[in-house]
This record gives structure tokens, sequence and C-alpha cells, in this order.
């Protein structure tokens, strides 16, 4: 099965592309989202994530986000060492669905695709990338959030520039038409690699 990790900055769009390559029939797997379900439900990773962030860390069984990411806002390490706990279950989560699939290959949405060494198991990379400033303005649209903590958060990402250097392909995420159209191209480039 080919792999094709899709990456991109917060708010470059990653979600608006990955669901464009599941209208092509593509199943995708967003990382994220998978591992905020293994968060709530691995007793492992519970235990793991209370034994780090102090009994808080969960609030009547589910994970209590804010009180987590203000800690990570204020101390950065704490961030590597919860990927720690929660990378390799959700690396091994990837590997059963993986098997599940009939497709001529599978996308994998991850936010740090580069940062921790993902790629090298991706046949393929694309980025997604936006201006800045668009990005700003979709993340103050979908999030209730502040300029502030977004800009410190890219802040924390490699930039793309950085990560376009490693990629395969490299979709502008600027208008959805244009973005469609790049992803059509990219499917059919990857299609003709499976062949």
């Amino acid at each position: 099965m080919i792999i094709v990790g899709l990456t991109g900055g917060i708010g470059s769009g990653k979600t608006t592309v990955a669901k464009e390559f599941q209208s092509l029939g593509i199943p995708v797997y967003i990382a994220d989202v998978e591992a905020k379900k293994l968060m709530n439900r691995s007793k492992v990773i519970k235990r793991k994530l209370i034994a780090l962030f102090g009994d808080k860390a969960y609030i009547e069984g589910k994970l209590n986000r804010p009180f987590i990411a203000n800690i990570i806002f204020n101390d950065t390490s704490y961030l590597s060492k919860m990927n720690g706990i929660v990378h390799p279950k959700v690396a091994r989560h990837f590997e059963k669905w993986v098997a599940k699939q009939d497709a001529p290959y599978v996308i994998k949405e991850v936010a740090i695709l580069f940062e921790n060494g993902g790629d090298k198991q991706c046949d393929f990379t694309i980025i997604v990338t936006a201006p800045k400033s668009l990005r700003i303005k979709r993340l103050l649209k979908r999030d209730n959030t502040s300029e502030e903590k977004i800009k410190s958060i890219m802040k924390n990402q490699w930039s793309d520039a950085k990560k376009v250097a490693l990629s395969d392909f490299v979709i502008s995420n600027k208008t959805l038409e244009k973005t469609k159209l790049q992803v059509l191209d990219i499917h059919q480039q990857i299609l003709s690699k499976t062949q």
C-alpha cells in the first residue's frame, strides 16, 4: 500500500485538502483526530498522561484539553513528552487501519510529519501552504482564540520553506477551485506511480 503523508502549518487547509482526496475515493487517516480518540479511550495513555500532567489531566474520564494546552503553552518541553506517549500508539493504530484499506493509496494527514520523522514511513509527501495572513484570518474565524496565540503556535512550527524543501508535492491553498485542481493533478500523478 502506498502511503502519502499530508501536512501543513496550522490554518493552511490540511482538512480541506484531505476532504478533496476523500471525494476522489482515497481513504484518509487524520492523525490528530485519532490521537484525541486514543487519549480518551486508551487506559495506558491515560495513566501516562496523568503521571505527566497530574490528576487534572482528565475530567470525568475525558481529556482536559484546556488544562493541558495551558501547560504546553507555558513550557513546550511537555509537548514532546506528551508526543512520546501518544505517537507510538497512533503509529500502531495507523498500521492496523492501513491493513484494512482497499485503495491504490492512502493519505495520512499529520500536523507534524517531518518534525517527528513520520515522512520516512511515507512513499510521497504533500505540504499544504497558504499565506500567513490568510491562515490567521481562517483560524480567527474557525477557533475561539486570539491572534497572539495563533502567532505563538506558528512560531513553534517549522516554516513552510523548510517543509516545502522536503516535500514531493506542494498545494498552494488560496482558493478552493485552484486547490481542487491541484489535488486532482497530484492524485493522477500518484496513480500513475502505482501502476
